[in-house]
């Protein structure tokens, strides 16, 4: 076998290879075996044809073409190994030339992750908030919970904000289309959280009972953006929160404690928890900010075209300019990311172990709504094993920076990110991200890579 590399750019290789008859004796045994197997011809049993009668009756082309589609893949893979390339993507391959008895000869064209420097991974510095938790944050908390065990009091007056509602809406287009969408009856609001369209918390403060207002917004997005709806709403109804009393007969009710100073005290409790496991996240954001930041190199831009259109697949219009434009920047960001921690992974020789992997499946199957052994058997059945096992080596990666960084908060004071594995009871993966692609859908880029690992 002979075989050349061609480098197009920095992140596209051509591959070039001959392959001898003399080395494909054993591909043309098995392909005779094969489609003998699967042919019928009088007065010989499947499998038995003698070679010359399945030429005659045949012919070569089909043993030919049996030869190439499975010897091509393997040597295409080969060289790759060979030439320490590695590919992402599939590769655009070519047959340029097939003489009986001679050669074969073919092309491909792949795009290659770029080589380049690896920066700094080692004690980098990075500051995170402290670890604060106020009584105005429990109080909050604390406030959530009693409105859930709150009631209403319809009163006669304007309305006014923190009260929650009863309204009709309905919609229209500049030219009075009715947009159904926004069509509402007897919908219950709670002025303030301005969730529904922009514009209302003003239109239906000082209303009364029975008042009707109309106002106008133009959405920034969507359907009818850019464009002036008129909205018409009608208060029916005008209702006060009333908060249960924060005594101890309250916490008996909404908890499991039998005093309100039991009660705030998980309310902190929790609350430090969640603080903690935000700032491994933002810890673990800032890491990987920090190695993007460092090094700067080119990323394949089929890679990044595949998935701008694949986002858009579903999008008549493909989107808007600063909407793909988003798109693209956290495509590149993404992958770059991907290519330093698969070389941070490649450079400390780190592995995946088994339990690692069953750990980080029963993390992310609550995403997709199964158990951890349906999520795994999904994962199979897509050919998505390899993506995963890509996702907590580069977790696993991202772990050893953090592991080897100086972190400080905002106060000065060193943080140790292993309170985290003692909050989830245990060694985490909370730096591994979730498989982004469905999982009908395999990633090529992870799958590539995993076979090159």
């Amino acid at each position: 076998m002979k075989s050349e590399l061609e480098n197009l750019s920095e992140t596209k290789v051509k591959m070039s290879v001959e392959l001898d008859f003399d080395d494909l004796a054993e591909d043309i045994a098995a392909a005779y075996k094969k489609i003998g197997s699967q042919v019928s011809i009088p007065g010989f049993r499947p499998g038995r044809v003698p070679r010359q009668i399945m030429d005659q009756r045949i012919g070569r082309g089909p043993i030919l073409e049996e030869v190439v589609n499975e010897r091509v893949p393997r040597v295409y893979e080969a060289v790759l190994s060979e030439k320490e390339i590695f590919a992402v993507g599939q590769p655009e391959v070519e047959i340029t030339e097939i003489t009986d008895g001679e050669r074969v000869t073919f092309t491909a064209e792949v795009e290659i992750r770029p080589d380049f420097e690896l920066p700094q991974y080692k004690g980098v510095k990075l500051v995170v908030d402290a670890l604060e938790v106020s009584d105005d944050d429990v109080n909050e908390q604390v406030d959530t919970l009693r409105k859930q065990f709150g009631s209403y009091n319809e009163v006669d007056r304007a309305v006014a904000q923190g009260d929650v509602i009863l309204l009709d809406m309905s919609a229209q287009t500049a030219e009075g289309d009715p947009i159904e969408e926004l069509a509402q009856t007897a919908f219950s609001y709670e002025v303030g959280e301005d969730g529904v369209v922009p514009g209302l918390d003003e239109a239906v403060i000082g209303a009364q009972a029975d008042e009707e207002r109309t106002f106008t917004f133009t959405p920034e997005f969507g359907e009818y953006e850019g464009q002036d709806i008129s909205v018409t709403v009608k208060v029916t109804a005008v209702r006060e929160r009333e908060l249960p009393e924060l005594n101890d007969d309250f916490a008996l009710m909404a908890s499991e404690f039998d005093s309100v100073a039991e009660l705030i005290e998980d309310v902190r409790s929790k609350l430090g928890r969640r603080r903690l496991l935000e700032r491994g996240q933002i810890a673990r954001n800032k890491a990987n900010d920090y190695l993007l930041e460092a090094v700067d190199f080119p990323v394949p831009e089929g890679i990044i075209s595949a998935q701008i259109e694949e986002h858009f697949s579903d999008d008549e219009e493909h989107g808007d300019d600063d909407h793909r434009a988003e798109v693209e920047e956290n495509a590149r960001k993404s992958l770059r990311s991907q290519f330093l921690l698969d070389r941070i992974a490649d450079a400390e020789e780190l592995n995946v172990a088994e339990a690692e992997l069953s750990q980080w499946l029963m993390m992310q199957a609550p995403q997709y709504g199964m158990s951890p052994d349906q999520f795994a058997n999904a994962l199979v059945e897509a050919g998505q094993v390899p993506t995963a096992v890509a996702e907590v080596r580069r977790g696993k990666a991202l772990a050893f920076v953090l592991e080897n960084a100086e972190i400080e908060d905002t106060n000065g004071e060193p943080v140790n990110l292993d309170e985290i594995d003692q909050v989830l009871g245990g060694p985490s993966q909370a730096v591994s991200e979730p498989v982004a692609e469905d999982l009908d859908e395999a990633g090529s880029q992870d799958s590539q890579d995993d076979e090159q690992d």
